[in-house]
């Protein structure tokens, strides 16, 4: 492999192209134009030798984001470990979400379940600076990384809690906006054993015997710390919806809503709380 051609011939034969692309950018500190366009620049000082480490290790079926240390989640770049869910595309929805519902005007609290990475929490407050987030992890390796993105980001609205679900809050703390993206795969479920799950932390992603004991915490946790007039948001596995929609209703939210992904899949679930809910 000693130029930027031979590089990526050889890693095609093993790897996706595309995910020997980008290793090969992260090695070399180039951009995508440059990779493609000089395909016969030779690999400087131990490029080479890194690169064919990491090729191993995707070969291997570690996941690229993981072994470059970044992912790109709502046009930002985002540091990424073993200790965080790496961020996907469909979450993106549940930002876009949020960010309806958070007013332009006044000082608006939202509060994060599970930030893991900090991508949905930081994404937000970037987008609404004038909006006060609040985010929570019962893992402090998660809680690290999302700190640092943030002060790569340079967002200043957000801060971090350690808590096991709604735990580390006072009584009378209440939020206009609650939003998870929480374990949602059941127990058992083969997709664990495939793919990058196999990499992710399980605590992140176990859902419990039907996927939905973290959902089922969330939304009755999640109420007693809601305005009037508040919105719950959740993520959720595709053939969840239903369940989701029913947990809401039964504890009493309105104008209950599924939102499909880009792909057409049911990915996030809301509901609000009612004035005369909040009261009672």
């Amino acid at each position: 492999m000693r130029t930027i051609g031979e590089a990526l011939r050889e890693a095609g034969k093993r790897i996706a192209a595309l995910d020997a692309q980008v290793l090969l950018r992260h090695v070399t500190g180039r951009e995508a134009s440059y990779i493609i366009g000089h395909p016969d620049v030779p690999l400087g000082g131990g490029e080479a030798a890194r690169y064919a480490a990491l090729l191993e290790r995707r070969a291997a079926g570690e996941p690229v984001a993981y072994l470059t240390g970044e992912r790109e989640f709502y046009g930002r770049p985002f540091k990424v470990t073993p200790a965080v869910l790496i961020p996907r595309p469909e979450t993106e929805v549940l930002v876009d979400l949020a960010l309806e519902r958070i007013i332009q005007a006044g000082a608006p609290r939202v509060l994060e379940i599970g930030t893991g990475s900090g991508c949905v929490a930081i994404s937000i407050a970037s987008e609404r600076p004038n909006a006060k987030i609040l985010a929570l992890d019962n893992s402090t390796d998660a809680l690290a990384v999302a700190r640092k993105n943030a002060v790569e980001a340079r967002v200043g609205n957000v801060a971090f809690l350690h808590s096991d679900w709604f735990d580390a809050l006072r009584d009378d703390e209440h939020f206009q906006l609650i939003i998870s993206n929480p374990p949602y795969v059941a127990l058992g479920d083969p997709h664990l054993a495939q793919g990058d799950l196999r990499f992710e932390p399980r605590a992140a992603l176990e859902g419990g015997a039907d996927g939905m004991e973290a959902i089922r915490h969330i939304v009755e946790g999640g109420k007693p710390h809601l305005l009037p007039g508040g919105w719950l948001l959740f993520e959720h596995g595709h053939d969840q919806g239903e369940r989701a929609r029913l947990l809401l209703q039964e504890a009493g939210f309105g104008d209950i809503f599924t939102e499909r992904d880009l792909a057409g899949t049911e990915r996030v679930t809301a509901g609000r709380l009612t004035a005369a809910l909040r009261v009672a």
